[in-house]
């Protein structure tokens, strides 16, 4: 058992190193030979780089052992219960899962013009509701793809009448909120809400996915909504926000994050724990050491959770703002262009929540969606939306211009793409949109627009609705031509 759980950790270590050095290289590259940056910076960085590395190994080994086995074991009690029940359930499980998302928080803390624990529990009852629908959805075998085209169309309409600085951080909440916390646990209630069905001989392998997607909706439609009843000042200056970390010794950040995270993930991950451990006294009656394992897997998480948050706050923030911001005063907006497809393309990899899905998309379909082609499709998904977002600095273009046709697109290769790769798409374009979007991303973003001098809310916010958005389109047309050369092999044979 040692020797498996040993085995379990080197294997989770590698990852993370794999994942994340490519993206250190890049800014260390950048950083020798075209973006000026002070020592003390780049220390920074390279320790939030190892900080990285150690969160994400940890969490995705809590994953494994804790977050996985608690969502199965409640997913399959929860789908033997009445209606009423399962809608209640997933409410809870929503709400109290969204507010320990670290995505979610890094975003609440940049989005200064709303007050943070307003936009999170905004974000969380939509995540909860819209998590009760995905649940009623799978009992009741609701068409995935006209579910996407009633919301999704009822979304664009609301739009036109929510005021503009609230339309990039209502779709930024979106793919914010369905990261590293979320999607593990999102993911394996459906699995077990699934295999439930599927015992009973109604359910299918397109069962398995489809509730990260409907709960990425949710956000969007509750923060849309606050739009409409919420008077902002828009005073916010989002470089100062960013400065402060830049500014700060290397000391004093890492122990102040530190520190702060270390209470922050324990007061959040805390209820998920009581929780558990009450369903699990009057309910579900779990062997005591297999309870003993899941909140064995929970220290991991926690650990992870904490040590992955300090790194991308003390260390990939403050060098994404100075990057964005050198780069934009490089006078070639080309450049910001392709250094931020570069940033997209390598940083898929980084996120913590992407091993996860692709972990689970490939068991579930046994290999017929393969990791090699399903990474590079969501790799060159999020290249492509970084480069647009960087457009959008630059240019000052409307999102909604880009945003409306990208969901025509999506929701129209729904109606020809097989289910199990429409619904993987539209998972994929929430777990893509993680806490490195929101700490790395965003920040290039933000410090490139203060430059140019353009409308930080406007034109830099937006680029997780952007991440979230591309992979939609690049996994269905890989589902296209997946499915294009098994009917050519077919007929051949």
């Amino acid at each position: 058992m040692k020797n498996k759980h040993r085995n379990r950790f080197k294997k989770r270590l590698f990852e993370a190193i794999r994942s994340i050095l490519p993206v250190t290289g890049l800014v260390l590259v950048l950083a020798l030979i075209y973006v000026p940056m002070s020592s003390d910076l780049l220390i920074k960085f390279v320790i939030g780089s190892g900080f990285l590395i150690i969160g994400m190994t940890l969490f995705t080994l809590g994953a494994d052992i804790a977050m996985t086995p608690m969502g199965n074991i409640l997913g399959e009690y929860i789908a033997k219960k009445r209606l009423r029940f399962i809608a209640v359930m997933g409410v809870v499980l929503g709400f109290i899962i969204t507010v320990t998302e670290p995505g979610l928080q890094v975003l609440a803390h940049l989005a200064d013009d709303i007050p943070t624990v307003i936009l999170i529990v905004t974000v969380a009852v939509g995540v909860g509701v819209f998590l009760a629908f995905s649940f009623l959805r799978e009992v009741r075998h609701l068409s995935f793809k006209y579910v996407l085209l009633i919301f999704y169309s009822l979304l664009f309409i609301m739009a036109l009448f929510v005021p503009k600085n609230f339309l990039s951080i209502a779709f930024d909440s979106g793919g914010a909120t369905t990261g590293a916390m979320t999607v593990p646990f999102i993911m394996a209630l459906g699995v077990g809400i699934a295999h439930t069905q599927k015992r009973r001989k109604s359910g299918s392998n397109d069962d398995n996915f489809g509730l990260i997607a409907i709960c990425s909706i949710g956000p969007i439609l509750t923060v849309m909504i606050l739009g409409l009843l919420y008077t902002s000042d828009g005073e916010s200056d989002y470089a100062v926000l960013i400065e402060g970390a830049v500014d700060k010794s290397l000391w004093s950040e890492y122990s102040s994050t530190f520190v702060e995270y270390l209470s922050e993930t324990f007061i959040l991950l805390a209820p998920i724990a009581i929780f558990f451990v009450v369903f699990n006294m009057f309910a579900l009656k779990i062997p005591q050491k297999k309870l003993l394992r899941i909140f064995k897997g929970l220290i991991y998480t926690f650990a992870g959770l904490v040590f992955f948050l300090t790194g991308a706050n003390a260390g990939f923030l403050p060098a994404g703002s100075v990057i964005g911001k050198s780069l934009a005063n490089s006078g070639h907006s080309w450049f910001l262009v392709a250094a931020g497809m570069a940033f997209g393309y390598l940083i898929i990899s980084a996120e913590p929540a992407v091993p996860v899905l692709i972990q689970q998309v490939v068991d579930i379909t046994r290999g017929a969606v393969s990791y090699k082609a399903f990474k590079l499709s969501l790799s060159v998904g999020v290249a492509l939306a970084i480069g647009i977002s960087m457009l959008r600095v630059v240019t000052g273009l409307h999102i909604m211009w880009i945003l409306l046709p990208g969901y025509i697109i999506s929701v129209g290769l729904a109606f020809v793409v097989p289910k199990i790769y429409t619904s993987i798409a539209f998972d994929s374009g929430g777990v893509v949109s993680g806490p490195l979007s929101s700490a790395f991303l965003l920040p290039l973003a933000i410090g490139a627009s203060d430059s140019l001098g353009g409308n930080v809310v406007n034109d830099a916010f937006g680029l997780i609705a952007m991440v979230a958005m591309t992979p939609l389109v690049t996994v269905q047309v890989m589902g296209l031509y997946v499915t294009f050369i098994k009917r050519r092999t077919g007929k051949e044979q």
